[in-house]
């Protein structure tokens, strides 16, 4: 089931709305791993850029109103989970998992080791990849055994 839309009238209320659901615990996702967000992603996430450039300059409804989107979708083993790509080193990695349940609403996150051995990860980003939807799930598919490899080299 659809999540319901999170709606406000300002940037500081679904600032605060964040910070409360999302930075003062892990969300654990369905195959165990702890999730942490940090006060900071909020700009990246629910920003975007005016002129394509990547300056992240006006606030984004359309990504803020899902905002609970984003734990449902970790929470759902309906995921379709694809590794991530790094623009920067023109490469995917095991360990950045794309998570994909609903519509075309995608949940970055960043996996590493704990000291003990397992997996946690730090929350990216989330948006709307309508005009990349079809790149994204032409991607290598996510597994956790790749990821722990690529994690322990």
């Amino acid at each position: 089931m659809l999540p319901e839309f999170v709606i406000y009238d300002t940037v500081e209320e679904y600032r605060r709305y964040y910070e409360e659901r999302f930075c003062r615990q892990p969300i654990v996702t369905f195959d165990a791993i702890p999730v942490y967000f940090s006060k900071e992603k909020f700009s990246h996430a629910f920003y975007e850029s005016s002129d394509r450039r990547g300056s992240k300059d006006v606030f984004s409804l359309e990504r803020a109103k899902r905002m609970d989107w984003i734990k449902a979708t970790l929470q759902s083993s309906e995921s379709l989970l694809f590794q991530g790509w790094d623009a920067k080193k023109k490469r995917y990695f095991a360990n950045r998992r794309v998570s994909i349940v609903y519509e075309n609403f995608v949940v970055i996150i960043q996996i590493s080791l704990k000291k003990n051995g397992s997996l946690k990860a730090n929350f990216i980003t989330c948006y709307q990849a309508n005009n990349s939807i079809g790149k994204i799930k032409a991607s290598p598919i996510w597994e956790k055994e790749k990821c722990l490899e690529e994690l322990r080299r």
